[in-house]
């Protein structure tokens, strides 16, 4: 069991290295309904995120720049992945699920979106880090609420 434990572990990080280093979705959109920027002043992350809405005001695309630690980048790769045709209140309530997972590692609804973002679980054995995780969501959020900042607080 240890083994199968340390190799998902693995897999994770390898997650989280990969799309830090190569985000998928790690560019300003175009075109874009919203925006906010979310600022870590304790470890320096950055992070601006751009939405762009379908007619049905689910969100469509969303991109983002961000100037941080893989976890940051990372965070908002899948972040932005998972957000796709999601309503408003649908991407609230994910993120309420994904703070609790990052500060606990635990995932008691973990449905498929969950699964997607279950690489940065184990970030709830680094405190400090939680922050990081969840900056990028802090940012959707705010352009999602016509909010143009958002912190880590």
């Amino acid at each position: 069991m240890a083994d199968t434990f340390d190799d998902l572990r693995d897999l994770y990080q390898e997650v989280i290295l990969d799309r830090g280093r190569h985000p998928r979705h790690g560019q300003r959109l175009e075109t874009f309904d919203a925006t906010a920027k979310g600022d870590n002043p304790m470890c320096g992350d950055r992070v601006q995120v751009w939405v762009a809405f379908a007619p049905d005001s689910t969100i469509a695309e969303t991109g983002f720049e961000a100037r941080g630690c893989a976890i940051s980048v990372a965070s908002a790769d899948l972040m932005a992945e998972t957000v796709q045709g999601r309503s408003k209140a649908d991407t609230a309530a994910l993120f309420a699920s994904f703070r609790d997972m990052v500060r606990t590692g635990v995932c008691p609804a973990c449905d498929t979106a969950m699964e997607q973002l279950a690489p940065l679980s184990g970030v709830h054995e680094y405190p400090s880090r939680v922050k990081c995780a969840t900056l990028p969501w802090h940012a959707l959020i705010a352009a999602l609420d016509g909010t143009k900042e958002a912190s880590s607080e």
